[in-house]
């Protein structure tokens, strides 16, 4: 598991502002002063962050599940892989990890809330809480049980902590029984939590 820990500050909250979100504010302010980068830059970024979704990353899964050769791409490079679908996958490097029948991943951030936002869009809350920080550290296993997710015994679960210099991204196996399914088909069964590794893609019962 990454020791790594040059985490951003925590995210925004409806109280009262924390120490880091006043530094960050005037860090900004102070970069736009000296036109490193504009107002109307920083707040379009802010704009194309917020509208991402894990229908990005979705995209990114059901192309690998049925390319080989785009799978490797994914693996090692999932910002370039991204950028054939259009999508800017960010300045962060982000790092796939594959799921198989002996490895289940699973994605945590266990000082604040790194993210690959860009393909998965917002964390939820729960990715934020201290008790999912700390605990899938610890118990893994237990916490995605939590969420549904029971593995064999004989599965090896590995967690990877995201930080402000490397984010990662969960790619699932894909389900049995959807042979027949088209890529946007396939995207449709890929969810935010598969892409963080607390569920597995599921094939919805007719």
């Amino acid at each position: 598991m990454t020791e790594h820990h040059d985490h951003a500050p925590p995210p925004d909250t409806d109280g009262p502002q924390t120490y880091y979100q006043r530094l960050a504010q005037a860090l900004e302010s102070l970069l736009v002063e000296k036109h490193v980068f504009s107002a109307n830059e920083m707040r379009t970024t802010i704009e194309e962050i917020d509208a991402s979704s894990p229908a990005e990353g979705a995209k990114l899964i059901a192309r690998a599940w049925v390319d080989e050769t785009f799978k490797a791409r994914l693996l090692h490079d999932a910002n370039a892989a991204a950028a054939e679908f259009g999508i800017d996958g960010g300045d962060v490097p982000v790092v796939v990890m594959e799921n198989t029948p002996e490895i289940h991943n699973l994605i945590v951030c266990t000082l604040c809330s790194c993210y690959p936002r860009r393909l998965i869009g917002l964390p939820p809350d729960w990715y934020k809480s201290q008790n999912y920080r700390r605990r899938a550290v610890r118990e893994p296993r237990v916490v995605i049980a939590e969420f549904g997710t029971v593995l064999a015994d004989g599965v090896e679960v590995r967690v990877h902590d995201s930080t402000a210099d490397l984010r990662y991204m969960v790619l699932p196996m894909r389900p049995a029984g959807t042979a027949g399914l088209d890529e946007e088909a396939l995207a449709a069964l890929v969810t935010r939590d598969c892409l963080v590794g607390v569920t597995i893609p599921t094939v919805p019962s007719l």
